[in-house]
Order: structure tokens, then C-alpha cells, then sequence
């Protein structure tokens, strides 16, 4: 049974009350829960910032800058823009990798994003409690540890899966210029019998950049409305691996 609650004036004990994650492990009884390891942080300050590269170089790659004054062999934008893309892909490949290894050997938060209790009644009905809340048809929220379940939802569809899609096209259509002999290739080159269409791929590709930037502006906003709303630090947990509950 999930240990979440609402906090009451009546019946919330003092900065006190017990709190849930997703999965219904308790908290004790205290108003800071260390939460978030170090390499968790780390892994999510990277990704956030080869993202955002990735989203600006992918936009330019799309939709090209006009052209330049003077000879080509004088510029090299796109180019620049391109190996910032490329870059940023692997970095974005090696850190997920990093979270994805972490998960086996970190805490019960580290695994979160990487699964949902399909089969928990409960967990569903705190999903619903969830998007009442955000609706602003529930009076108080409920407390947790870590992700609450449907924010536990939205990592796991909007971000673990989305990112994989990316890194798995990306590497594909960076095999067409390393060629068949490549390790990108060898490891990648199966996404071309799904989509022997070159092109199709890279429209599947450019419309999860949109979906990726869709993500992150309602993860954005989620993580500042809960840290104002809520009373639970979301924003400097990620800073800090501390989640406090205030009153």
C-alpha cells in the first residue's frame, strides 16, 4: 500500500509526516531524506546539458542557417554545428550508458526512471491523485521521496525511452558517413531494415527532437511548480541529493 499522504492541518505531524516513493518504501520520520547519489546528479546535469546542445544543433541541422558571404573553403558553420551535434550525441550516449549501470549498483531512486509497477493497483491510483493535483482539482499534494508515480511515468515514457530512441536513430544515420565497416554501423545499421528509407529515419529522428523539447518544458515546469506548491525541494535535490519537506 502506498505510504504517501496528504498533508492536513489535522493530522500531519510535525515536518514529520512519513513519506512515499513510487514503489511504497517509507521515510523516516524527518523533513531531509537523502535521496539522489552523486553519480545521478552528475548524470542528469550532463544529459540536461547535451540535450540542450543536441536540441539547438539538431534545429540548425534541420533548418539551416542562410548562407554566408565569401568562399565556402572560408566557412565552416555548419560544420562547427555538426561536430557540436555529434559530440553531444556521444557524450548523451555515454553518460545514459553511465545511469543505465548505476542503476544496478546505486540506490532504490537510481532505478526509477527505468521502470513503472504496471502491475500495482495503488501505484495507478496515485497516478490519478497526481494529475488531479496538477489539475488543480486536489486541495494538497502528497509527499515522496522520490519521483512520485506520475512523475515516475513521465521520466520513464518522456525521457528513458525517448533518449533511447535518439541515441539508437542517431548512431544509425551517423553510420552512413563512418560506413559499413564501422562499429556504429555493426551495432546500428539493423535500424535500416525497419526503415531502409534513409530519410525516413531522419524524420522519425527530427520529430523526437520535438518530443524531447516537448518533455522538457513540462518537466521544467512540473520541477518549479512542485518546489513552489508542494512544499518539497525538487529542483536543489538534483543539486544537492537532499529532498526536504517543509511545512
Amino acid at each position: 500500500m502506498m505510504d504517501a499522504i496528504a498533508p492536513g492541518s489535522d493530522t500531519r505531524p510535525d515536518l514529520a509526516a512519513l513519506a512515499a516513493d513510487a514503489s511504497g518504501e517509507r521515510a523516516v520520520g524527518r523533513p531531509t531524506v537523502y535521496v539522489y547519489e552523486a553519480p545521478v546528479r552528475i548524470c542528469h546535469w550532463v544529459n540536461a546539458f547535451s540535450i540542450l546542445v543536441l536540441m539547438v544543433t539538431g534545429y540548425l541541422i534541420g533548418a539551416p542557417l542562410p548562407t554566408v558571404a565569401g568562399e565556402a573553403s572560408d566557412n565552416f558553420v555548419m560544420g562547427y554545428i555538426r561536430f557540436a551535434h555529434f559530440a553531444a550525441g556521444q557524450v548523451l550516449a555515454v553518460f545514459f550508458l553511465t545511469r543505465i549501470l548505476w542503476a544496478f549498483v546505486g540506490n532504490h531512486h537510481s532505478r526509477q526512471i527505468f521502470y513503472i509497477p504496471v502491475h500495482r493497483k495503488q501505484f495507478w491510483k496515485e497516478v490519478l491523485h497526481e494529475i488531479r493535483w496538477y489539475a488543480f482539482l486536489e486541495r494538497e499534494p502528497k509527499m515522496y521521496v522520490g519521483h512520485n508515480p506520475l512523475a515516475q511515468t513521465a521520466m520513464f515514457t518522456g525521457f528513458t525511452l525517448f533518449v533511447a530512441f535518439m541515441i539508437v536513430t542517431g548512431f544509425a544515420l551517423y553510420s552512413e558517413g563512418t560506413g559499413i565497416d564501422s562499429w556504429q554501423h555493426k551495432l546500428f545499421g539493423w535500424v535500416f531494415a525497419i526503415w531502409p528509407n534513409s530519410q525516413d529515419v531522419h524524420t522519425w529522428h527530427h520529430l523526437g527532437m520535438w518530443a524531447l523539447v516537448v518533455f522538457v518544458m513540462v518537466h521544467i515546469y512540473a520541477a518549479i511548480r512542485e518546489d513552489i506548491m508542494s512544499r518539497q525541494s525538487i529542483i536543489s535535490s538534483m543539486v544537492s541529493g537532499e529532498r526536504q519537506f517543509r511545512d
